[in-house]
C-alpha cells in the first residue's frame, strides 16, 4: 500500500512540524500508510472541546458579539481569574451553574468595563457543541474496532444530570473522566493519573489529543505521547502514525484497517479510478476492509466524494471456478435492470496487474445490515416486516426474465442440483484437510435423492438476511449483495439457504443461528410460515421435498467453510476468524446427515441409456419467464445453434473452404522432402495469422472451464462439436485455428488447474500459438492402458522435483516449437492407488530430457509434431511446476480427457464425411464392367451403410456433448466411453469402403484416405483402448440391470 518508496519519504529528514507544513495532504496520507512504528499503543485519550467537538473559544466570541462586549472579554476573564476564578472552580465541580453565573458575570464585567450577564453563556456554549468533528468520531470508532481502548478526558461542568451525553453517545469511549466529577482539571497531574488508572494502561502506552499546549505539556511530563489538534483531519493522520499505521479515517460499520495480506497498491487503484471511472481527487483514496468478507475480500473506499465498495478475488492459488467476481458484476448489473434492488455498478476490472486480482467497484449503500437474526430492539411487527421483505426480494430475483436480462448463457438450464453436487464435492475434495465420514455419507444420500423435477430461474446462491441492505428506517431491501455463487439454477436452493439459520448450531461463529430461538414469540416467521409466504407470492404449489434442499444446503455450506479453513491455514483467508469457522465443517456435515436420516423421502435413481433421464431434469415446474423450458433440448444440426455459435460455425466453415482447402496440397507437398519433416510450413503460419485476425482462434475451450471467455470463444462442448466436424474434413484446420491436440488438452489443464505463474509462463504463449506442448503418459515397459501401471517417478528434493521416466507415443514432442511436457508420474507409491500419480510441467529443454526417436504410424511420421520416445533422466524442475498438487494426477487426467474425446470423435466424423465425399466423386467418374461404379449394387450398399453409420455416430457424439454440458463429465462418462469406441470404428469402416472404391489409388498418398485411415486406427488406442471403454460400458449396463431388480 506504499504510495512512495520509504527511502523517498525519509529523505531529507524533517521535523514533524516542518514536514507537516511542506508535505501535501496526499503525501502525508501516504506516509501514514507506509509507516509502522514499533511502539505499542493500547489506549488513545481525547479532549472534548477543541478535539471531539469544536473549541468553546468560538462560542465565547459569538456570545461577546451578541452582548456587545469587547473581543476577548470572556477568555480574558478566565485567564486572569486563575485557579480560584469561577470558570476553573466550575470545572472542578466546586460551584453550581447558578453560582457560576453570578460570579462569572462579575469577572467578565470587570474585564469588559461594562455590565455583562453570563447567565445564558453555558446554554449557548452547549448548543454550539452539538455537532462533533466527524473525522474524530470516525477515528474513535476505528480504534475500538481494532481493539484499542479509548477515553474522553474533559474539563467540563455539571449539566444538571446530562453530562457529555448531551453531545454524543458515551458508548464511544471505554472511559470518560470529567473534571467536575473527579475534582481535578487539566493541566493538573491528578486528572491524567485517574484516566490512566481507569484505562489500566501505562503512560507510554497511551496517546493524548488536545488543542491546548498547556494540557499537552502536562501529559507529556507523565510520559504520555501527545498530538496537538489544530485541524482535526490532520490530527487523525498524525494519530494513524502513532498507532502503527492503522486506518482511522472514514469509518464504516464492520470495517477495519486492511490486513497485510489483503493490501492493495493504492497508486494503481487511483490510476484505475482516474482513467476508467473518470473519478479524480487531490486526495488519495481511503480504504478499509469489511470484516465479513469470508470468501472474496471486500473493501470500503472513499474517493472523489464517492462512497464505494470494491470486491476482489483473494490472493494466491484458488480452487477451480471459485471466487468469480466477474460473474458477480455481470449478474448484478443485469438483474438490477429488472427490479432487483442492486447498488449502482461502476465498473469491472479483469486486469490482474492493477491490484493483483480481478475486481469490481459498486456504490456503497448506507443502510441497515442485520447480523442478529432475532432483530433485537424491534417490535414483533417490525421483525415480521423485515422477514417478509426478505421473501419479497427473493421472489423478485426468481421472477427475472433470464432471456431479457441477457443471461441465457449465465449457466446451464436444468440439472443444477446434480451439477452442483458434483461441483461442491470436487471443491470439498480439493480443500479437504482430513477425512469427514459424515460428509461422505451426506454426499451419497444426496446423490440418491436428487429431485426428479427442478424449476429454472436465476439463483442467487447465498441468499441470507445478512447479505441484504435494508433502508435506514423502512422494512425495504435496497441492496442484495454477495452474488459470487449465482447462476441459472433451482430457486428452492435459495429458499433453503435463507432458512439455513433455523438449522445451524447455536454456537456457530460465522452466521447467527435461530435453532434455539422461540421465533414465534418474536414475531419472526417459522420455517413453514416463511415457505408458505414464498410459495404464495410465487404462485407455486407446496414444496414436498424441502428436506433434500436443507440437507443439500448444509452439505454445500460445509464444503464452503472447509474451503475457508483451507485458505486460512495456507495464509489466504480474508477474515480473521477463518480458522475458527473452518473447524465447524464436520459439525455442519453431521447436521446434514441428521436431516437426511430423519427424512421420509424415497430414492429417485432413474437411469436410462448411459446417463440420466433428461426429461426429469427439464424443470416442468418452471416459473421462470423466458426460454428456460428449453433447458434440455439437444441441438442435432448447426441450424439449431444459438446465433453467436452459428455465426462462428459459418465463419469456420467458410475459412476452411476458402483458405485451408486450397492450401492443403501445397502444405502436404512441403513436407515430402526429408529436410522439411521437422520444420513448420510457412503456409500454415500464414493461415494461422489469418485465422487469429478473423477471431477464429482457441475455439476449443468449453465455457465451463472458461466462463468469462478470458481465454477462448466461450462455446459449449456441443457447439464446438459441429466446428470440430468441419475441421476433421481437412485435418490441417485444427492447427490453423490453434485447436490441435495435445495442445488443446494441455491448455485446458492449465486454465483449470494452473497457477497464475504457470499460466503466465506456459498458457499465454500456447494460447498465442507461440509455442507447442506434449503430453507424457504412455510407457513402453508397462500396459499403459491401465494408468496405475506407470513407473515414472516424481521425487521431491529440497526446492525442486527430480523426474525420472521412459515415455513413448509422446505426441507433439518433436515439433520444433515444443517447449513443455505435461508429465505424469508417481509421487507416492504408498498412497491409495489413484492418489499415487501427479502431473508436473517439464520444460523440454531441461537437462536430462532426451528424445530417443520418432515413432511411425503405419509408416507415417506425422510431422512436424510427431510421436516421440523420450527419456527423462534426473530432470530437475521447480516445486512450482506441480499441477494442482501431489496425488492429483488422475483427477486432472479425467478433467482433461472428456472434452478431448469429444473433439477427436467429431473430427473423426469429419474424416468420414470427407472419405464418403471422395468415394461419391470417384464412383461417379469411374466405369467398370460397362457402367459407372456408382451404379454397382455393392457400391450403393457401401454408400448407404456409410451414411447410416455416420449419422448414428454423430447423434451419439452430440448426445455425449449435450450430457457434458448439462450434467457434467462424470454423469456423461458412459456416453463418452461409447463414442470413444463407436467413432473410430465407424470412421475406419467408412474410410475403408472409400479406399476400396478407389482401388490402388486409395492406398497411395495421391489421396488423403490412407492418412485418414491410419489416424482413425490410432484413435482406437489413443486416450484409452477400445477394450477399456467397452469394459466401462459393460459395467454400467450390469449396474443398471441389477438396480432395476431392487
Amino acid at each position: 500500500m506504499h504510495r512512495f518508496p520509504l527511502s523517498v519519504l525519509r529523505a531529507p529528514k524533517l521535523s514533524q512540524s516542518v514536514s507537516s507544513q511542506i508535505l501535501s495532504p496526499r503525501i502525508q496520507a501516504s506516509v501514514v500508510m507506509a509507516q509502522h512504528r514499533p511502539k505499542t499503543t493500547k489506549a488513545v485519550i481525547f479532549d472534548l472541546g477543541g478535539v471531539v467537538v469544536p473549541s468553546p473559544l468560538a462560542a465565547f466570541q459569538e456570545y461577546e458579539k451578541k452582548l456587545g462586549l469587547p473581543r476577548g472579554s470572556i477568555s480574558g476573564a478566565v485567564v486572569e481569574s486563575g485557579d480560584n476564578g469561577a470558570w476553573n472552580r466550575l470545572e472542578r465541580g466546586e460551584i453550581s451553574l447558578s453560582e457560576f453565573a453570578d460570579k462569572f458575570s462579575e469577572e467578565v464585567s470587570k474585564k469588559a468595563g461594562k455590565r455583562a450577564d453570563m447567565s445564558g453563556l453555558m446554554k449557548f456554549i452547549g448548543n454550539s457543541l452539538m455537532k462533533p468533528n466527524q473525522s474524530i468520531i470516525d477515528a474513535v470508532k476505528s480504534l475500538k474496532i481494532e481493539g484499542l481502548k479509548t477515553a474522553l478526558l474533559t474539563n467540563n461542568w455539571h449539566w444538571e444530570g446530562e453530562g457529555p451525553n448531551r453531545v454524543m453517545d458515551r458508548d464511544l469511549f471505554d472511559v470518560i473522566v470529567e473534571s467536575s466529577k473527579v475534582g481535578a482539571r487539566k493541566p493538573e497531574r491528578r486528572i491524567y493519573e485517574i484516566c490512566l488508572e481507569q484505562l489500566d494502561v501505562r503512560a507510554e502506552e497511551s496517546v493524548f489529543l488536545d488543542d491546548l499546549g498547556v494540557n499537552l505539556k502536562a501529559a507529556k511530563a507523565l510520559g504520555i505521547r501527545t498530538i496537538k489538534v489544530t485541524d482535526p483531519t490532520k490530527a487523525v493522520l498524525d494519530l494513524e502514525q502513532e498507532v502503527g499505521g492503522l486506518c482511522l479515517r472514514r469509518f464504516v460499520d464492520d470495517t477495519t484497517t486492511v490486513p497485510e495480506h489483503l493490501r492493495i497498491p493504492m497508486d494503481r487503484l487511483e490510476t484505475y479510478f482516474n482513467q476508467q471511472l473518470n473519478l479524480h481527487s487531490p486526495e488519495p483514496p481511503v480504504i478499509r476492509c469489511f470484516r465479513h468478507g469470508q470468501s472474496n475480500p471486500t473493501y470500503y473506499v472513499y474517493y472523489a466524494g464517492k462512497h464505494l465498495v470494491l470486491r476482489k478475488k483473494p490472493p494466491g492459488k484458488l480452487l477451480p471456478s471459485a471466487h468469480a467476481v466477474e460473474r458477480e458484476f455481470r449478474v448484478m448489473k443485469a438483474v438490477g435492470q429488472w427490479g432487483v434492488p442492486i447498488p449502482r455498478m461502476y465498473g469491472l476490472c479483469e486486469d490482474s496487474s492493477v491490484i493483483g486480482t480481478p475486481f469490481y467497484v459498486m456504490e456503497y449503500c448506507k443502510g441497515r445490515i442485520f447480523k442478529d437474526l432475532d432483530l433485537p430492539g424491534m417490535t414483533n411487527q417490525e421483525r415480521r416486516d423485515i422477514y417478509i421483505a426478505m421473501a419479497d426480494t427473493l421472489c423478485k430475483i426468481h421472477r427475472v426474465d433470464i432471456s431479457k436480462a441477457g443471461l441465457d448463457d449465465y449457466g446451464k438450464k436444468g440439472g443444477y442440483l446434480r451439477r452442483n453436487l458434483n461441483r461442491w464435492t470436487k471443491q470439498y475434495e480439493a480443500s479437504k484437510t482430513e477425512e469427514i465420514p459424515a460428509m461422505n455419507k451426506l454426499i451419497d444420500w444426496l446423490s440418491q435423492h436428487l429431485p426428479e423435477k427442478e424449476a429454472v430461474t436465476i439463483a442467487h446462491g447465498d441468499f441470507r438476511l445478512d447479505n441484504l441492505i435494508f433502508h435506514p428506517t423502512k422494512p425495504e431491501v435496497i441492496g442484495v449483495l454477495d452474488w459470487e455463487l449465482s447462476t441459472i439454477g433451482d430457486p428452492i436452493t435459495d429458499l433453503s439457504t435463507c432458512l439455513l439459520n433455523y438449522y445451524l448450531p447455536a454456537n456457530f461463529p460465522m452466521i447467527r443461528s435461530l435453532k434455539e430461538t422461540d421465533v414465534k414469540s418474536l414475531g419472526i416467521p417459522t420455517v413453514e410460515e416463511f415457505i408458505d409466504i414464498y410459495c404464495q407470492r410465487m404462485g407455486i404449489p407446496a414444496i414436498s421435498n424441502f428436506d433434500f434442499y436443507v440437507a443439500f444446503g448444509l452439505f454445500r455450506f460445509a464444503a464452503i467453510i472447509q474451503g475457508v479453513y483451507k485458505r486460512a491455514i495456507s495464509g489466504q483467508g480474508s477474515a480473521p476468524n477463518s480458522v475458527l469457522v473452518g473447524e465447524f465443517a464436520k459439525l455442519i456435515a453431521e447436521l446434514g446427515c441428521e436431516i437426511a436420516s430423519s427424512s421420509n423421502l424415497q430414492p429417485t435413481v432413474s437411469p436410462i441409456g448411459g446417463g440420466i433421464q433428461t426429461e426429469n431434469m427439464s424443470g416442468k415446474r418452471n416459473y421462470s419467464i423466458g426460454t428456460a423450458g428449453t433447458a434440455n433440448q439437444m441441438v442435432v444440426s448447426p441450424e439449431g445453434l444459438s446465433p453467436r455459435a452459428k455465426d462462428l460455425y459459418d465463419r469456420v466453415k467458410d475459412f476452411i473452404e476458402k483458405e485451408v482447402k486450397p492450401a492443403e496440397k501445397e502444405i502436404l507437398e512441403f513436407y515430402k522432402p526429408e529436410q522439411n519433416h521437422w520444420r513448420v510450413c510457412p503456409v500454415i503460419l500464414r493461415l494461422k495469422e489469418k485465422a487469429k485476425a478473423a477471431g477464429l482462434w482457441n475455439l476449443y475451450l468449453p465455457k465451463e472451464s472458461d466462463p468469462g471467455m478470458k481465454y477462448g470463444a466461450g462455446l459449449s462442448n456441443l457447439e464446438y462439436a459441429f466446428m470440430c466436424e468441419e475441421m476433421g474434413k481437412y485435418p490441417l484446420s485444427s492447427e490453423v485455428f490453434n485447436c490441435q491436440a495435445p495442445d488443446t488438452g494441455n491448455m485446458e489443464v492449465l486454465v483449470r488447474y494452473g497457477t497464475e505463474e504457470q499460466k503466465r509462463q506456459w498458457l499465454t504463449p500456447l494460447l498465442n500459438g507461440e509455442i507447442k506442448s506434449c503430453f507424457g503418459m504412455t510407457e513402453p515397459q508397462v500396459a499403459s492402458s491401465d494408468a496405475t501401471n506407470i513407473e515414472s517417478s516424481i521425487t521431491r528434493e529440497g526446492d525442486h522435483y527430480v523426474i525420472n521416466g521412459h515415455k513413448w507415443w509422446t505426441s507433439g514432442a518433436l515439433h520444433p516449437d515444443c517447449k513443455v511436457c505435461v508429465f505424469m508420474g508417481k509421487t507416492d507409491k504408498s498412497a491409495a492407488t489413484h492418489r499415487q500419480q501427479s502431473m508436473i510441467l517439464v520444460p523440454m529443454d531441461a537437462p536430462g530430457v532426451k528424445i530417443v526417436r520418432p515413432l511411425t504410424v503405419f509408416g507415417y511420421l506425422d510431422y512436424p509434431a510427431g510421436h516421440a520416445e523420450v527419456i527423462f533422466e534426473n530432470v530437475k524442475v521447480p516445486l512450482g511446476n506441480m499441477l494442482l498438487g501431489e496425488g492429483r494426477g488422475f483427477e486432472i487426467a479425467q478433467g482433461r480427457l472428456g472434452p478431448g474425446r469429444i473433439h477427436h470423435c467429431m473430427r473423426l466424423i469429419g474424416n468420414a464425411e470427407r472419405a464418403l465425399q471422395l468415394m461419391l466423386e470417384r464412383t461417379q467418374n469411374r466405369v467398370a464392367f460397362g457402367k459407372p461404379l456408382a451404379a454397382q449394387g455393392t457400391i450403393q450398399q457401401d454408400v448407404a451403410k456409410s451414411r447410416i453409420e455416420i449419422e448414428q455416430t454423430r447423434l451419439l457424439v452430440l448426445k455425449a456433448a449435450h450430457m457434458m454440458d448439462n450434467y457434467g463429465n462424470k454423469v456423461a462418462a458412459p456416453e463418452i466411453a461409447m463414442i470413444k469406441v463407436a467413432a473410430p470404428n465407424m470412421a475406419l469402416n467408412v474410410i475403408d469402403r472409400a479406399i476400396q472404391a478407389h482401388g490402388g489409388a486409395g492406398l497411395s498418398d495421391d489421396f488423403i484416405l490412407a492418412g485418414l485411415f491410419s489416424w482413425a486406427r490410432v484413435l482406437r488406442l489413443a486416450d484409452g483402448p477400445d477394450e477399456v471403454h467397452l469394459r466401462s460400458v459393460s459395467r454400467q449396463e450390469y449396474r443398471k440391470y441389477n438396480l432395476s431388480k431392487l
